[in-house]
């Protein structure tokens, strides 16, 4: 298991993760977003559709809906579970189709089903530390994604 942090004093700075996201992390990877309300959850997936070269305002919180899809060049697929009641509601979506797509899987409130994830995702823990200021923890909980994020630290401190 790896992990780091990457402290953002401002939506530029989640712009800069987001962009470091996309030109890191390749197709089938599921990522779990986890943070409280209002963290910078889907602040992050906005920096992510802006790298694509999407309009950031176009990408909202798929609370309502529980999935949005975002393409340009590649695919977002964007869920967010926080109105799911357990693991059985959340199976019925069909997350493997999900998993298994050509895209980048981002789900906001993933710890609320983590028995359904794959083993091999990434996670981000989003914690507010002011007013404009957060601290992003990427971890791979499995080796699979150590090499990735040594390539994302390394983009993001400068050394890439």
């Amino acid at each position: 298991m790896s992990s780091f942090q990457f402290t953002c004093h401002g939506e530029q700075d989640t712009d800069r993760l987001g962009a470091a996201l996309m030109k890191w992390v390749p197709d089938r990877t599921v990522i779990a977003l986890n943070g409280t309300l209002g963290a910078g959850k889907t602040r992050l997936v906005k920096g992510m559709a802006n790298a694509l070269g999407l309009d950031p305002q176009d990408v909202i919180s798929p609370t309502f809906v529980l999935m949005r899809q975002y393409e340009s060049g590649r695919t977002l697929i964007h869920l967010d579970v926080y109105r799911i009641r357990d693991d059985d509601e959340f199976l019925e979506l069909g997350p493997d189709e999900f998993f298994n797509a050509p895209a980048i899987t981002l789900i906001e409130w993933a710890d609320r089903v983590v028995d359904c994830l794959p083993r091999d995702r990434v996670e981000i823990q989003v914690e507010v530390t002011g007013e404009n200021d957060r601290v992003f923890t990427i971890v791979s909980p499995t080796t699979a994604y150590d090499a990735l994020l040594g390539q994302l630290e390394a983009e993001l401190s400068g050394d890439a």
